[in-house]
């Protein structure tokens, strides 16, 4: 069977055309180096090198050997560099999936922060609308998930991120622009625009309109917040987003927010294994993530 050392023996001499030469690189004798080529040849059953050529030249044999060395070692070097700065906490993975669809604003510049400082660490991005993340966290497919609704599961913390609101954006034509609060039923004849997920997975339904029994007239999805803004805005429906989410839209004029009920306060998380708690380079994206939300978001609060 070969080894790493074969390998590493037959690709050295190759480099240096002799085996004094190479002998010397490896910290072997002579004699040691011979013997070592000559089990290679004894267990493969095959020549190596021709003998008595000068600079020592492989056989085809051989050349293939060397083909396999130029392969192999340069991924096995690769692997213990990644391994030593795992151990060290320098590099790793990171994947992220979104709950909070509205999050791109400030999670975007916050991984671009991250990215600049820690280039070891493979980032990916995804948005959750097609599956499940928190399970998907817990198996280790994931290793971050952003959301506000946490839910017990073993293995997993929730490492909050701050405090908003959420309200119920409008047309500034609409009925209800003028009022400082809506009920759930006045609600009923709406269309209610979402995200495309599951009505489980929408505060707006589990915490506002089901426990009062409600269902809006009709619903509509659009995977961008900007897509159902522009909907609000022409008077095709309204939608309930995070105060933080709607300030800009509000700052240029072009909607109206109400209170969902007397206020519907929530909390965004950022969801780990416990395992990765006490990674570095994970404790740093949780430092930055925080710290880029109260940069750059309006109207919200520690937790």
């Amino acid at each position: 069977m070969l080894e790493l050392k074969h390998l590493k023996t037959i690709l050295c001499i190759h480099e240096h055309g002799s085996l004094v030469l190479a002998a010397e690189k490896l910290f072997l004798t002579q004699s040691a180096l011979s013997h070592q080529i000559k089990e290679i040849e004894s267990r493969l059953g095959v020549s190596l090198f021709i003998r008595k050529s000068r600079p020592l030249r492989l056989t085809v044999a051989g050349e293939r050997l060397l083909e396999t060395a130029r392969t192999v070692l340069p991924v096995m070097t690769a692997t213990e560099r990644d391994l030593k700065r795992l151990a060290g906490g320098e590099a790793g993975r990171l994947h992220i999936a979104i709950e909070c669809h509205s999050c791109f604003d400030w999670l975007m510049p916050a991984i671009n922060h991250y990215r600049n400082h820690w280039k070891e660490v493979e980032v990916d991005l995804s948005t959750a609308f097609n599956f499940v993340p928190l399970p998907a966290l817990q198996k280790g497919r994931l290793d971050a998930v952003i959301t506000s609704e946490p839910k017990p599961m073993i293995g997993i913390h929730y490492e909050p991120l701050f405090r908003f609101e959420m309200l119920l954006a409008v047309g500034n034509a609409h009925a209800l622009a003028s009022a400082a609060f809506v009920a759930p039923e006045q609600l009923q004849h709406e269309t209610l625009i979402t995200y495309p997920v599951e009505r489980e997975r929408l505060d707006v339904f589990t915490r506002f309109l089901d426990p009062a029994g409600v269902e809006p007239r009709d619903t509509r999805t659009a995977e961008l917040t900007l897509m159902m803004v522009q909907l609000v805005a022409s008077g095709r429906g309204v939608c309930a987003l995070p105060n933080w989410a709607l300030a800009p839209y509000l700052e240029s004029g072009q909607l109206t927010t109400l209170k969902l009920g007397a206020g519907m306060l929530s909390t965004l998380y950022i969801a780990v294994r416990e395992e990765q708690l006490e990674s570095p380079y994970l404790r740093e994206f949780l430092k930055i993530a925080r710290e880029t939300c109260f940069q750059t978001l309006k109207g919200i609060s520690p937790v």
